[in-house]
Parts: C-alpha cells; structure tokens; sequence
C-alpha cells in the first residue's frame, strides 16, 4: 500500500501518489482513502471527515472537441439541435473507459455578424473543461444571413486553438453546414485538413441536406481528408426527445447538487450563478433535456475548477493555503486552514451522495429511453445527436477507449465517407 504525507489537502495530486513513505505512527496523523491501495496522510490536522480526492489531473487523457456550427439565417434547427443534445452527447463520453479529461470548444462561421477580414468565423468559445461555458456560448447564437467558409472556419479551429500537443489526446473537430464547403478560395478545405491531420486532428463533417444532392460529396470529402466520419442530417425537423418519469426527480436533484459548490476567487459568483442559469435554459427546452444536463452535473466530465473550491482541490496544482480570505464566501472568511479543509470535505461528501442519487435515477431514466428509442429508430439513427456520439465513439475506440454497446446506435450514426448513406429524416418532438 502506498503513502504520502502532506501539510494539506492542495498537496495532493494524482502524480504525487507514485511517492512512498510508512504508515503513520502518530495520533495526529489520520489516514485518508484515495482508492485501491493508495493512502493519504494529512499531518496534524485533528479529525477532519474522510476527503476523497479523484486523481483527476494526471491520469486523465484528454479529448478536445471543437465544434464548428453554421450560423447563417437558415440555420436556427441546427443550433436548436445543439442546445438540445449537448448534454446528451456529453453524458455518452462519459461512459468511455478510461474517463476522459474533456475539452470543448464552440466556433461559428457564415453569419453577417462576424469580422468579413476574419471570414465571418469567430470562436465563441476557446477551449474549457467548463460545460456551463460552452452551454451559455450556444444558447447566445443567433442566425444572420452570411457566408459560409468551411475552409476558413476549419482553418481557425487548427491554428487559434491550443490543441494539446500529446498524441495520445483525442483531437477532433466537427462542422455542420448546409452550403457547398468549396466556397472558401484562400482557404481550400483539401489543404486546411490535410494540414489538420497531419497534427493529429481529425474532421467530422456534417451536412445539413440531402446527401444524394450535388453539395454533399463536397461534404463527404472534408471528412475523408481528415480520417473523419461523415453524415448528413435533417436540421430542420427537430431531434427526438423523450420524457420520462424520472425526469422531475432528476430536476431535483440538479437542484440539490449545486448547493454543494463552494464559489472562490473572482469568477466563483459568476460561475454559479451561470451554473442555476444553464439549469433554466435546459428545463426551458424540455425536461428531458433538463434531464439529461443533471445527468452529466453528476458525472465525472462536469468539472469547475476555476470557480469551485471542491473541484479546485482535486487539481494537480491548487494550493488552498494560497486563496485569500477577500476571495472566498463569506462564510469561511477567518476560518483557519483546518477549518476550510475541513468544509470542503464536508460538501464534497455531500456532493457525493447527490452524484450516487443522480446516477441511479439517470440509469432508470436511461433504461426508459431505450425502450421508447426503440420504436423511432428509423427517424433516431440519422439525427444530430447520432451522427456526432457515433463518430466520437468510433473515434475514441480507435484511440484506446472503451465502451459499452448503445441501443441508439446500433445502426452506426456517423459513416466513413466513402459509405453510402439514406436520406435522414427525424420527426418533430
């Protein structure tokens, strides 16, 4: 069994683990469970309520996923279709094997709103491991007529993101759009994405119309230069979305969970209160999709370290100790170092049982699901949603990854591009 000693809870951090020392020999040492033969030893500190800390930093891999969205005036469906499956789409990496460390980023291109000089792309979002972010970023987009560069966008994810430089990180990129991608003649797609997978970014292409049309091959090919998937999908007939009896519950406890964030620094206000405003915008589609945002609260992509004391003190390289008094709630103002360890340990228990609750009722939401799929698994296979978990999970098996097998996409969602596809068609929800 492996020990480490420490002054606080910041020392901790997933690579600290490979250290070794005995086991503690004092009263005032009090051992702390990390998981499966690894010990934390908190030195003097009285009795603090176990704190389990996930080894989150160093021994996730990575998966950055920069979604590029046309939002040119006939484009409404496909934003809608993004507000309505982020959380779905999320919850389905989360069920990788190892859990990933995720990275999103929210690009838009073709809309008049945007810098001409730039190609009318702006990123909306660079990359964060904050959800509520990227939920906030999609639920500002508006449509405005425009034109649509697929190479310029494509460009831009490529060379203004910071992409992590390791190869085991999953790199991918999606764009959708409804106009021919050659429109671009500074920036030809053939070489944005041939120098985009030449660094380890793949391209999944998505065409919003009908792929036996003359536009979609121009599609097809941007994926097929990039070692992406294809699809092409209905924007403009809505996503199935099903309620369930589990969902009130889950409301609940989506509720409940944000009780246990402790706001810090100079983003902590802002951040919660972004947190209870991404909750009224997912329950203000549905509450499915309000459903299935508690879902992923509960999961272990939802990450806030930059305004959470609990989550800050699962990183590799936060120091409590560090944090000024002026910059945490009112509440724990004054209080001795011990004292906000041991807080912190508190919620974090809390939060815990919360997160137990949201996976058992999100597992019996789940199961409903499927069943129901079942009887529109014609319209479901083509949809948004399909179309962008099948080409993640192909991606993410082929990097290493595991999953479970998904009733939803049993007909694989995301073809290779040079596969032949059925018109999409997805009924109204």
């Amino acid at each position: 069994m492996n020990f480490l000693r420490a002054s606080s809870l910041a020392a901790v951090s997933a690579s600290a683990l490979a250290l070794a020392a005995p086991p503690p020999q004092t009263a005032q040492e009090q051992i702390l469970p990390l998981g499966e033969g690894q010990v934390f030893i908190l030195e003097g500190v009285g009795a603090l309520p176990p704190f389990v800390v996930q080894p989150r930093e160093a021994a996730r891999r990575t998966v950055e996923l920069a979604i590029c969205l046309d939002t040119s005036g006939s484009m409404d469906g496909l934003i809608e279709a993004a507000k309505l499956k982020l959380w779905d789409i999320v919850n389905d990496l989360a069920l990788a094997t190892p859990t990933p460390r995720l990275r999103v980023a929210l690009l838009t291109y073709g809309n008049d709103g945007h810098i001409a000089e730039d190609g009318w792309v702006r990123i909306d979002c660079p990359f964060t491991e904050d959800l509520d972010e990227v939920s906030r970023q999609l639920f500002a987009l508006r449509t405005n007529g425009g034109t649509e560069l697929v190479g310029r966008v494509l460009r831009e994810a490529g060379e203004q993101l910071d992409w992590t430089p390791s190869d085991s990180t999953l790199k991918l990129v999606v764009v959708a759009g409804n106009e021919s991608a050659d429109q671009d003649q500074q920036f030809r797609y053939p070489d944005v994405c041939k120098s985009l997978i030449s660094r380890g970014v793949m391209v999944n292409a998505i065409y919003c119309g009908n792929p036996a049309d003359q536009i979609a091959p121009g599609w097809r090919e941007v994926a097929l230069l990039a070692d992406g998937h294809y699809a092409a999908i209905d924007h403009n007939n809505g996503n199935i979305v099903i309620a369930s009896p589990f969902d009130d519950k889950l409301a609940e406890l989506s509720s409940a969970i944000n009780e246990t964030y402790i706001p810090y620094g100079a983003a902590g206000e802002q951040g919660k209160m972004n947190q209870a405003q991404q909750d009224a915008n997912a329950q203000s589609l549905n509450t499915a999709t309000a459903a299935q945002r508690c879902s992923t609260k509960g999961g272990g992509l939802y990450w806030n370290a930059g305004w959470d004391l609990v989550d800050a003190c699962k990183a590799e390289d936060f120091k409590l100790a560090e944090i000024k008094d002026e910059e945490l709630p009112e509440a724990m103002r004054g209080m001795t170092l011990e004292q906000k360890q041991a807080r912190i340990a508190e919620v974090n228990t809390k939060r815990e049982a919360i997160q137990k609750e949201i996976a058992d009722y999100s597992a019996k939401r789940q199961a409903y699901v499927n069943e129901e799929m079942k009887k529109h698994q014609s319209d479901a296979d083509r949809s948004f949603d399909a179309a962008l978990r099948g080409a993640i999970r192909a991606q993410a098996q082929a990097k290493g990854f595991q999953f479970k097998p998904d009733p939803a996409l049993e007909q694989p969602a995301a073809e290779q591009p040079q596969d032949d596809q059925a018109q999409l068609k997805v009924e109204d929800c």
